[in-house]
Parts: C-alpha cells; structure tokens; sequence
C-alpha cells in the first residue's frame, strides 16, 4: 500500500507544479480576504475571538477550493477507472488524496497566516507560533479527511462546485470552533494567553472519528 500511496502523491504533486490550479487558488483567496477584512473592519488590529473566527473561517472557505480540484484529473482523464482495474487496495487512494489536501494547506498556510498576521494582529503574536501551529496541524488533518471524502463524493456530480462546499461546510464546523476556541486566546491584545488544552483534544479526537469513517467508507463511494 505504501508504494500505491507513494506514486498517487507524487502523480498529484507533479500534476500540481505543471498546472499550479489548486494552491495559488486557495493562497490567492485567503491573502485577498485579509486584505479586505484589512481595510473593510474599522480596526486597526483584531483581537481575540474575532481575530480567530477570521482566521479560521477563511482558511476553510480556501481549502474548499482545493476539495473541488481534488478529484477532478481521475473524474476527468479516467483515473477512476484504472485505478478499479489495478490489483492495489483502494483505500491507498483515500491516504494518497488526504495526504495531498493536507499538504496543500500547510503550504497556503506558510504565506497565508504571516500574511494574517501582518495584516490584522498587533506585533508580539510570534510568542504564541509554536502553541498555534499544534491547532493548526490537527485542524489542517480533520479539513483534509473530510475534504477528500466529499471531494469524492461530489466529484461524481455535475454541480461539484456546489455540492461539495453545501456538504463539506457543516461537517467542518466543529474544526472551525474547536480551532477558533484554542486560538482566540493567543491572539488576546496584550500577548498570548494560555492555550487550552481541551480543545487539542477535541480537534484530535475529531480527525480520530471522521478518519476511521472515511477510511471505512471511502471504498463504497470509489465503486459507485
């Protein structure tokens, strides 16, 4: 499974570096978006759960970008089909796709958040990285499970740029509290408050649930 997985990444990762479709589209969206909340809000910096709500919210309507380009070189070029065809377990499809969501998110998320930060924090949140990186990883790992789900789902549809962000959104928003409740207090004016650490588990134990479910189902939804 582990050299099924390996190809799919890299065939991905080079259909990426040629086409440059999905992560320009989510980093573009996310940097416009805080540029607006930059000079829409009446602020000169946010703060608190408002600051997080923004983050995180943004983030999300990004990585949807991504689910609807996530499926669509199988759904277009036949990959689904030779994938059925090839002696390999199907399930190495579902880590393959999840892996590459994840990875596209971390890769917006290396511009995106300096650029939030710029953009709409007062300076001194930098003592806060290494707690705000931890919220988000697990939150960047439940986006992706989910993400590849519905990308699967959706892709088998016409309406796909419809349907997979109605789908995805609600089944996300416990990412979005979870991540928005752990951060909003290290971006408290005045410097970072203490990470809760109830939160983290919450977001682990999210990724944990929803990661068994796709895995499980994932196979039924690639045979129809």
């Amino acid at each position: 499974m582990r050299t099924t997985v390996a190809a799919l990444i890299r065939k991905d990762l080079q259909l990426e570096r040629r086409s440059f479709e999905s992560v320009p589209a989510m980093l573009m969206f996310s940097v416009t978006v805080f540029v607006l909340f930059h000079f829409g809000l009446d602020r000169n910096a946010l703060a608190g759960d408002l600051a997080a709500g923004v983050l995180w919210v943004t983030l999300l309507l990004a990585a949807v970008l991504g689910m609807n380009r996530l499926f669509v070189a199988e759904r277009e070029q036949g990959g689904f089909d030779a994938f059925l065809l090839a002696p390999v377990d199907r399930t190495a499809m579902f880590v393959a796709k999840a892996a590459v969501l994840f990875g596209f998110l971390v890769a917006v998320e290396l511009i995106a958040v300096p650029a939030f930060v710029l953009l709409l924090l007062e300076p001194g949140i930098g003592q806060a990285l290494p707690e705000l990186l931890a919220v988000l990883l697990l939150a960047d790992a439940g986006i992706a499970v989910v993400g590849t789900l519905v990308g699967a789902l959706g892709v088998q549809t016409r309406a796909r740029d419809l349907i997979i962000p109605l789908i995805a959104l609600p089944l996300l928003v416990p990412v979005v509290i979870g991540a928005s409740q752990a951060t909003a207090p290290l971006f408290e004016t005045g410097g970072a408050d203490t990470l809760e650490v109830r939160w983290l588990g919450v977001l682990a134990l999210y990724d944990a649930v929803f990661g068994l479910l796709a895995y499980a189902v994932f196979d039924y939804l690639l045979e129809e």
